[in-house]
């Protein structure tokens, strides 16, 4: 899965690599994190757009806001579940990004966050879907979920999923609602295992409200001690986490 990842890159290199015509002038995010408003690039009226969107997709046709989050659409399933086949035929975007982080369980109640970032560290495009939903009162929301893959020898030590990444060459053809479905198909792939690293870094990241450059730097490795024996039945050794 995707639930946390990091927007650095200033405006004005995002906007030379995703071409969009709008001169949006947003600050370094390194902890972005669900129902918080994301940027991403879409096609309107056969032009890049940028536009600020809510992370967690509502589907138009939703009578109610959903009460689990959708932050995520499988690329195995994204074409049949209807939660998503609307926006994914028919509204697909790219959502810039400098990395993104996920967790590697030590032991029963601890995880250790890693930062998944490019080898060169530039920066990169997320598949996503958008999609625009009105409630009961009027009020509209924008909203969206990246696309996830199966992970690729880099990440799976570390969790069996990643976001699909697209190519600066294929962005037309992510967003183009014409692209036909095998060409869809063929992006929705594991990155490259040579085009990515992961840095493990500190527990701040856990905390929604921690968003700083100390976020992404390099952190030693958790030391995964030994569980304690239980001395009795109300021994309780179990951490809480995050994720």
């Amino acid at each position: 899965m995707c639930g946390r990842y990091a927007i650095t890159t200033p405006p004005q290199a995002m906007r030379d690599l995703f071409a969009y015509m709008e001169l949006p002038n947003f600050p370094p995010r390194y902890n972005v994190a669900p129902t918080q408003p994301v940027p991403i690039v879409r096609m309107e009226s056969g032009k890049r757009q940028f536009a600020l969107v809510r992370w967690g997709l509502i589907p138009s046709w939703a009578k109610e806001m959903p009460q689990s989050l959708l932050i995520n659409a499988r690329a195995d399933t994204i074409a049949e579940k209807p939660s998503f086949r609307g926006a994914f035929r028919h509204r697909r975007a790219l959502t810039p990004a400098d990395g993104f982080y996920e967790w590697k369980e030590i032991r029963r109640g601890l995880k250790q966050p890693y930062l998944i970032r490019r080898r060169d560290r530039a920066p990169f495009a997320m598949a996503a879907i958008w999609d625009n939903w009105m409630s009961a009162d009027g009020s509209e929301i924008e909203t969206c979920a990246v696309v996830t893959t199966d992970a690729n020898a880099t990440l799976t030590p570390i969790h069996h999923r990643m976001p699909v990444i697209i190519d600066p060459e294929d962005f037309d053809l992510w967003l183009d609602p014409a692209t036909p479905l095998k060409e869809l198909e063929r992006l929705m792939v594991p990155a490259p295992d040579d085009l990515l690293e992961a840095i493990p870094v500190s527990a701040s990241v856990n905390r929604v409200s921690n968003d700083d450059p100390s976020l992404i730097d390099p952190a030693l490795v958790t030391v995964a001690a030994p569980e304690p024996r239980k001395k009795s039945k109300t021994l309780d050794d179990r951490q809480s986490d995050l994720f």
